[in-house]
């Protein structure tokens, strides 16, 4: 493949997404998940308990001085939780697609390293990171090609013992077809050369709204039933040399 053929579908692909972000924002409530809906409170809430809970299994908790990235923060993403877990705003460095998005995170952590630009060509050094984070991010790309060059990359700026913090859906969404899931396997296929683990979690996002508001209990019971949890997290480890 030569660099005019890699440049017109990534190209391609990033225009796809962009009109795909103008799409949600017309036609996808701001309130759906916002953090005072019960639903958005109760996946969140599972999936940072869960995350942080694997990060320590494995040793790769991030320690206040590690730097850490997230790819494709939208309007803030992870990074308060960084914070929460005593990462220092000033170690905090991420990419965005969406400028207004970028712009917006930047006006809430003006000390954080935020930039605009997509991942297929990150603009850090090589084994920067200890900490790199993909988050709802990969099903949006559906160019396998680009999947595969975003994912070189992450690889390329993780530190030697670094770590991915993986968290997506595992399975396509009928009601949308701009976004397609990916399981374990396509996970491991993307980022052969780390390892760790990979586990189910969230509760059916229908469900959980169905349910959050008024039965949490129920939900908390539901989302133990392997069946019925719809993403994955990983925590993969980059093998330190030698």
């Amino acid at each position: 493949m030569n660099t005019s053929d890699e440049a017109g579908f990534v190209a391609a692909e990033r225009e796809r997404i962009e009109l795909e972000f103008q799409r949600r924002a017309r036609e996808v409530s701001s309130d759906r998940y916002a953090p005072w809906q019960p639903s958005a409170q109760f996946m969140v809430e599972g999936r940072n308990r869960a995350a942080a809970l694997v990060l320590h299994e494995l040793g790769v908790f991030p320690k206040p001085a590690d730097q850490c990235l997230e790819v494709g923060f939208g309007a803030l993403g992870w990074l308060s939780e960084l914070i929460g877990w005593g990462v220092r705003e000033s170690d905090l460095h991420g990419i965005e697609l969406d400028p207004s998005r970028a712009r917006r995170a930047s006006e809430i952590l003006p000390m954080a390293d935020l930039r605009t630009g997509d991942a297929v060509k990150l603009p850090w050094n090589d084994n920067t990171f200890q900490l790199v984070i993909a988050s709802t991010l990969f099903t949006s790309i559906l160019d396998l090609k680009v999947r595969q060059l975003v994912a070189k990359e992450i690889q390329r700026v993780l530190a030697p013992g670094g770590a991915l913090l993986w968290y997506d859906f595992a399975y396509n969404n009928p009601a949308n077809p701009n976004v397609r899931g990916i399981g374990r396997a396509e996970l491991k296929q993307l980022f052969p050369t780390l390892k760790g683990k990979i586990r189910t979690i969230t509760l059916a996002p229908p469900l959980a709204r169905l349910l959050a508001s008024r039965w949490w209990t129920l939900a908390t019971f539901l989302e133990a039933i392997p069946l019925l949890r719809t993403h994955l997290i990983a925590v993969l480890i980059k093998r330190p040399v030698g």
